[in-house]
């Protein structure tokens, strides 16, 4: 008989256990649904500020002429802005070889962490590349901004360092599990 009520209390705490992995499971699903959600949320504010800085922002040169604009020569508009800093003045560099790599960076830290297919790098810079050149397609021909391969070369990296970031913060919360 009392075998029988050991293996009745064994039977119940192992279906508690049971019990209690499933609540455990759902809390990190659930908090891990969770951040895939709020990602989504920062991924699509993002998009919505580039499309705005990359063609509405009058601000940043962005007005219609009609004009088709244009650069094929890899690293000319790079040259000229290193090399005519004091003309250009510090806030022209900045903003078109700093902030054309800032600003491509979210979208290679946002790829890896909401889509498992999207954390590889060759993966992440095609998918950067592909982006900007879809945005330098729709300058040429809108008229707002121009053309530019410089612009496919630093919105590219930027898309590699921000898949560099990714890895970073993702190594560095695993190490504090």
């Amino acid at each position: 008989m009392r075998g029988s009520t050991r293996g009745a209390q064994s039977k119940q705490t192992a279906d508690q256990k049971k019990g209690q992995d499933k609540l455990i499971v759902s809390r990190s699903g659930g908090s891990r649904t969770a951040a895939r959600v709020v990602g989504w949320i920062f991924f699509i504010v993002y998009i919505a500020a580039l499309v705005y800085f990359l063609f509405f922002a009058e601000g940043y040169g962005r007005v219609i002429d009609g004009a088709m604009h244009y650069n094929l020569e890899p690293f000319r508009e790079i040259k000229r802005f290193l090399i005519h800093y004091d003309v250009l003045g510090w806030q022209a560099v900045v903003l078109n070889i700093i902030g054309n790599v800032v600003g491509f960076m979210p979208f290679g830290f946002f790829l890896p962490l909401l889509s498992a297919k999207e954390r590889r790098l060759l993966m992440v810079l095609l998918l950067t590349f592909e982006l900007s050149l879809t945005v330098e397609v729709i300058q040429l021909f809108t008229g707002v901004g121009s053309f530019d391969v410089d612009d496919l070369i630093l919105n590219t990296l930027g898309g590699v360092l921000g898949y560099g970031c990714y890895h970073l913060f993702s190594n560095l919360s695993k190490s504090f599990r």
